[in-house]
């Protein structure tokens, strides 16, 4: 070795190589492939970057790695913004990255890609989970920025659909670095207020970047976890976050998210009067239909009392028919005696008419005998007739303490044969009916008189 040449430590060599390389590319930006990607605990993110023929190593440090938007893969075309330096303990030399960018696509529209399909995959946008939305409700809360032209929109809308509507704004930032805690903290906030019945979350139009806080993992999560219905009114028609996706229901624009959270009240007063008129015209139809229906059974029925009166009537005429048959046998008889006594006196001597006499009295006698066994025949055969009519009356029967028992299906009951424990059964009373459940069935003891008469 000659002895003019300076010799250095591998430490030295190792520090001149690292400021040369430093000093020579400063920042740089390289694009390639990434491969071999590791997320340790600490955050940071190690790589290598590599195209067709070489690789180098590269590292993006936590603090810069929280501020990307979306998730590194392997396989992914990125470019990097960062400086060229030498890791001394293994004399390696390596990128350290400052930022990365997606080829091909934005890398908030990576960021945006890649949740959409992460949440899909959990189930967060499940139909199936969507909360439905109140119909009238009473109370509606309102989270958006205080100044935009969105909240002076929404509450344009709803009072003019639904005055009187009891409104509740929870003001936020929509954009900027802390706009997605805050969001998230209002609708974890707004779950506590007794009666709210809606949450509308929205804000005026503008970039993917103006929006960007609609599409944090952290709101998404929380508008799922609302157990209030929340519409996602966001951006224009046009524009689609991620919150649109989780939400129970998305509007093109804050103003339509007021039109499909109330009706309009005056339709709705107009419609219910129409509908109350309605209802009440067919509530009469209906009643006027059953009043004439009873009518009409009404005059089908027979009144047992018409069917006694008619009885009564029938009575009293055959009692008329009676005493004046009764009186016309009298009258015949009386008619034929006073014939026959004229004739005896007309053609009989003295004996014979004394005879004849004697035999008028016995004529008269027993005349008088037959005309009080026919009377008597006839009031008897009249008080059978009276009596028959009154057994045969089902009130006559029931006033005499007797009592009509059926089973449940109307049929008499005639013999304990017919009925079962445990069995239901009707009694019809003089003046009402009886419900009772047989208990016991014990039938007549046979008597040694009616063994004999057997």
């Amino acid at each position: 070795m000659a002895p003019d040449r300076k010799s250095f430590s591998v430490t030295e060599l190792t520090r001149n190589i690292k400021s040369l390389l430093e000093d020579c590319f400063g920042s740089i930006v390289v694009t390639g492939e990434i491969s071999n990607l590791s997320r340790p605990a600490s955050g940071h993110l190690y790589f290598n970057l590599k195209d067709e023929k070489s690789q180098i190593a590269a590292v993006i440090f936590r603090g810069q790695a929280s501020k990307i938007p979306f998730d590194l893969e392997n396989g992914m075309e990125v470019l990097l913004l960062g400086r060229v330096s030498v890791y001394e303990p293994r004399g390696t030399y390596q990128i350290i990255a400052e930022s990365a960018e997606p080829l091909g696509v934005g890398s908030l529209q990576l960021a945006f890609d890649q949740l959409k399909v992460k949440l899909e995959k959990e189930g967060l946008f499940d139909p199936a989970l969507k909360k439905p939305l109140p119909r009238y409700p009473k109370k509606i809360g309102i989270i958006t920025s205080p100044t935009g032209a969105a909240i002076q929109d929404m509450l344009k809308v709803l009072n003019r659909r639904w005055p009187g509507l009891e409104i509740l704004i929870d003001p936020v930032s929509v954009q900027g670095e802390s706009s997605s805690f805050e969001i998230a903290k209002a609708i974890d906030r707004l779950q506590g207020y007794p009666e709210l019945d809606l949450i509308i979350l929205g804000r005026g139009g503008g970039s993917i970047e103006d929006l960007w806080a609609f599409n944090e993992e952290r709101v998404a999560r929380a508008v799922f976890k609302s157990k209030i219905p929340i519409i996602s009114a966001v951006g224009h028609e046009t524009d689609f976050t991620i919150c649109d996706f989780t939400a129970d229901l998305r509007a093109p624009t804050p103003s339509a998210a007021a039109e499909l959270a109330v009706p309009v009240k005056s339709e709705l007063i107009e419609r219910t009067g129409y509908l109350k008129r309605r209802l009440e015209q067919l509530l009469q139809n209906q009643l006027e239909a059953r009043f004439e229906k009873i009518g009409h059974i009404k005059k089908r029925l027979s009144n047992p009392r018409w069917f006694i009166e008619n009885q009564t009537l029938r009575l009293d005429e055959l009692t008329n028919r009676i005493n004046q048959s009764m009186k016309n046998e009298t009258t015949r008889l009386g008619q034929l005696f006073s014939g026959l006594s004229q004739r005896l006196l007309a053609a009989s001597p003295g004996n014979l008419v004394a005879k004849r006499l004697n035999q008028s009295g016995e004529f008269r006698r027993r005349l008088t005998q037959a005309m009080e066994f026919l009377m008597s025949g006839k009031k008897q055969s009249l008080g059978e007739k009276i009596h028959l009519l009154e057994s045969l009356s089902p009130l006559s029967v029931l006033k005499r303490g007797y009592a009509l028992t059926t089973d449940m299906d109307q049929s008499v009951v005639y013999s304990i044969d017919q009925l079962q424990t445990g069995q239901e059964i009707k009694s019809l009373l003089r003046d009402g009916e009886i419900r009772s459940v047989v208990k016991s069935l014990r039938p007549k003891a046979v008597s040694s008189k009616d063994m004999n008469q057997t």
